[in-house]
């Protein structure tokens, strides 16, 4: 979880580092990058090789379109079923990429000010211009690793100023072996691979997830790519939230995820990455994009 998992994560990694956002999981970063953010000497290489060459050639399914850039971790522009064009629209990342920090486990933040910027991506990751929150929404890092910001700009305001459209969620269960894409609006790259499996819970440091989508071999997640959008390919909605990746084959510790089966049996999978299912956030939205944490079907942490 490089960022705070991958943001806070990366405050305390970096000196403050990130998990995969922010501070580890899938985190954070430093030299700049696309935002104007610096990251660390490893993580600037990496992005370099993958940003360079026949990688950065290869065709991809799905665009950069309706994805963010945070200060130290990636997001999407998002849109539930029960959205309207002029409701405030949602950004989603990961409630490890937190700007107040990682919530503990147990914590729920809700309706909490907030004035962060995020920059818009266009399909070829060209950066159009700013939107900014008015509030957290909603985060938490107990049995999912999400947070959701509720915008100054309707979905409207933003297709009418940059020309695009928020990603629509997926409100059934991720498939194993389907085709799927992460996509990070911080470095600007994809990763493409497929739904290997699902693990029952997923334990890193002192946090726990359920149910987490887990990756195949080529979906290697890097710091800064926490809180990218998980797209199926086939619909192009969005099916999970990146959040970490097991780095170097550590048992349960931070950046090194471990999977607990329904017996209690602990397995380590070195080098593959993980991501939060996000189905089942839609049925806590009602009018308005408004939380709801009350509403039938709504199984998300309550504070």
């Amino acid at each position: 979880m490089r960022s705070p998992l991958v943001g806070a994560l990366a405050t305390a990694v970096l000196g403050t580092a990130a998990l995969v956002g922010t501070a580890g999981t899938a985190g954070a970063a430093t030299p700049s990058d696309a935002a104007g953010h610096t990251a660390t000497p490893s993580l600037q290489r990496t992005a370099d090789v993958t940003l360079t060459g026949a990688d950065a050639a290869a065709p991809r399914a799905v665009s950069f379109a309706g994805t963010v850039a945070l200060s130290n971790c990636s997001g999407s522009i998002v849109r539930m079923p029960t959205s309207a064009d002029n409701d405030p629209a949602l950004v989603m990342s990961n409630g490890h990429c937190l700007e107040t920090g990682m919530p503990g486990a147990g914590e729920v933040v809700v309706d909490r000010p907030s004035s962060r910027s995020f920059t818009v991506l266009s399909a070829s990751a060209g950066n159009l211009g700013t939107v900014r929150a008015t509030k957290i929404a909603y985060g938490t890092m107990t049995d999912t690793d999400v947070s959701i910001y509720e915008l100054s700009s309707t979905y409207a305001q933003i297709k009418q100023r940059f020309g695009i459209k928020a990603l629509d969620m997926a409100t059934t269960h991720p498939v194993k072996g389907a085709a799927i894409s992460v996509v990070s609006g911080y470095w600007k790259k994809t990763y493409n691979c497929n739904v290997d499996g699902f693990a029952y819970r997923l334990k890193e440091g002192d946090w726990t997830w359920k149910d987490s989508v887990r990756y195949t071999a080529p979906c290697k997640v890097i710091g800064g790519t926490s809180g990218s959008p998980v797209v199926d390919v086939a619909s192009g909605k969005v099916a999970a939230v990146n959040n970490t990746i097991n780095e170097s084959g550590q048992r349960c510790t931070m950046n090194n995820p471990c999977e607990v089966d329904a017996n209690g049996q602990v397995s380590v999978r070195r080098g593959i990455g993980y991501a939060q299912e996000t189905y089942e956030i839609p049925k806590c939205f009602g009018t308005g994009n408004k939380l709801d944490l009350g509403r039938p079907g709504c199984v998300l942490p309550k504070p």
